[in-house]
């Protein structure tokens, strides 16, 4: 354990469940061996042996978590130049600034009052904390200089209880912790929630956001799966881990970001009361999550792949240039798994000033290129690896003046004009 988190590019095989240890673990996809998704190679430079790791999806009998099979050496699946922050997504400046609005209904707090952001990236969440209270971010990997930059403090490590601890005597105890879209990235999930009790105030809350296992299956977001993604929650399975620490989920809410959220607010078990919200979703949880749903789901992953294919197939027969619009982390594992390269998709569209820009998509010798050259040199069709913001991205391309076909790929591809 202690040599892979020192970066030896060792991995590990899940063989019991990361939250109550059970075995017999149920495997309900896989999705093949994919690359890390953050690691493309320059433009021009030559194919070189790449690391390729299994995505498996494994279920969990007995207290319902759904997580990967393998888990990957932190330091490859997030290095020091890790390309993504959060700040130039539309859809998550919204999503973090309703979050800050929706607090106080739940916490009342002080101007003295810490807030602490695990996983805090540029800081865009705890920038609608900062000057109001008192912030502070925690992030290991390079995108912490943005929010220094802001003048919002941030520590560049890696949390954990030893680290929690040291915060709390630093700092003083957080009224608020929050860790958007990064309590499924770390492995020892025990030890942060140990941290996450050593750092909160008695009368503290821990927000909690995360892909949302009912919206996952129910809109096939099988790109949601690679090895940054280590466990999809449900409330379900969230309460199970949670009260094995003495705390409670008190209120829960389904959020758009990432294709489908939950955003879950909890405390020390009898802090506060547990709103209706709670049981509400449990219930629905129990009706959604049966054996029989996950068979569909997997079911419906492979045909949509078939589907996918046709289609382009069908643009390709006729001579027609196919681009790509956005690279997300999820569009290497569309990409990857569908079997698409670049003699299907020409290349990948990022907006200026992206990191990704002049790099090949992550297993693939797919470039990544500026987006004015869907305007300068159009395709006939520009498939959206963003799908899930759709609604979205559409009207603003066709705003700028492409006049072309959309494929969006899921949950059933299909074109858009």
């Amino acid at each position: 354990m202690t040599e892979r988190l020192l970066g030896t590019g060792r991995s590990a095989p899940v063989t019991a469940c990361q939250c109550c240890g059970a075995e017999g673990l149920v495997s309900e996809l896989f999705l093949g061996f994919l690359p890390p998704v953050n690691t493309m190679a320059l433009i021009g430079s030559r194919p070189a042996e790449q690391a390729a790791y299994p995505a498996e999806v494994l279920r969990c009998p007995a207290c319902g978590l759904v997580q990967l099979g393998l888990v990957v050496d932190p330091r490859i699946v997030f290095p020091p130049d890790y390309a993504y922050t959060s700040g130039t997504t539309k859809i998550l400046r919204e999503n973090f600034a309703q979050l800050a609005a929706e607090v106080p209904s739940v916490l009342t707090l002080a101007p003295t009052d810490l807030v602490v952001d695990i996983g805090s990236n540029d800081g865009t969440l705890l920038s609608n904390f900062h000057g109001k209270h008192k912030a502070l971010g925690v992030e290991p990997t390079g995108a912490h200089r943005h929010a220094v930059a802001k003048g919002i403090p941030t520590v560049n490590e890696f949390f954990t209880r030893e680290l929690a601890g040291r915060l709390a005597k630093e700092h003083g105890k957080a009224r608020l912790v929050t860790a958007a879209n990064v309590f499924a990235h770390i492995e020892d999930v025990h030890g942060i929630v140990d941290g996450i009790l050593e750092l909160l105030a008695p009368d503290g809350v821990f927000v909690n956001e995360s892909h949302y296992l009912p919206s996952l299956l129910e809109t096939l977001q099988y790109d949601t799966v690679y090895h940054e993604h280590l466990r999809y929650y449900s409330l379900t399975s969230l309460k199970a881990l949670l009260e094995r620490h003495g705390l409670e989920p008190i209120h829960a809410v389904a959020i758009p970001t990432h294709g489908g959220s939950i955003r879950t607010y909890a405390a020390r078990k009898g802090a506060f009361p547990v709103r209706p919200s709670v049981a509400a979703i449990l219930a629905a949880e129990a009706q959604s999550l049966s054996p029989e749903a996950f068979a569909a789901f997997r079911r419906r992953v492979s045909l949509s792949k078939m589907a996918l294919h046709a289609l382009l197939w069908g643009l390709k027969k006729e001579g027609k240039r196919v681009y790509a619009i956005g690279a997300p982390s999820r569009a290497a594992t569309l990409v990857n798994y569908v079997g698409l390269d670049e003699t299907v998709v020409d290349c990948v569209l990022e907006v200026p000033g992206s990191s990704k820009v002049g790099k090949y998509l992550p297993g693939t010798r797919i470039p990544v290129v500026d987006e004015k050259r869907l305007f300068e040199d159009p395709p006939d069709a520009a498939l959206l690896l963003s799908w899930h913001i759709a609604d979205e991205l559409i009207p603003k391309l066709k705003a700028k003046g492409y006049r072309g076909a959309f494929v969006v790929p899921l949950p059933e591809p299909r074109l858009v004009g």
